[in-house]
């Protein structure tokens, strides 16, 4: 399998989302901001979730806490 999968925000759900980073893949979406593009990079190091924004890297220890990370920033596809 692929190691990245390129995906535009709300065009998966969040399960989809955590199941291809727990198999080792990085996430990577194209997101707006302040009107330029950037890309977001997610990732799972089988301890952690990163978010690699354009701003900061934000990091989730819980699942629970990166599935709220991904509904909150519309990066998953809404229930």
């Amino acid at each position: 399998m692929d190691g990245q999968l390129r995906i535009e925000p709300g065009e998966y759900p969040a399960d989809d989302i955590i199941a291809a980073l727990r198999e080792g893949r990085r996430v990577v979406l194209d997101v707006e901001v302040a009107g330029s593009a950037h890309e977001v990079v997610l990732r799972y190091d089988g301890e952690t979730y990163h978010c690699d924004t354009p701003t900061s890297l934000h990091r989730h220890t819980e699942e629970s806490e990166m599935r709220a990370c991904l509904d909150r920033m519309g990066y998953a596809a809404e229930h």
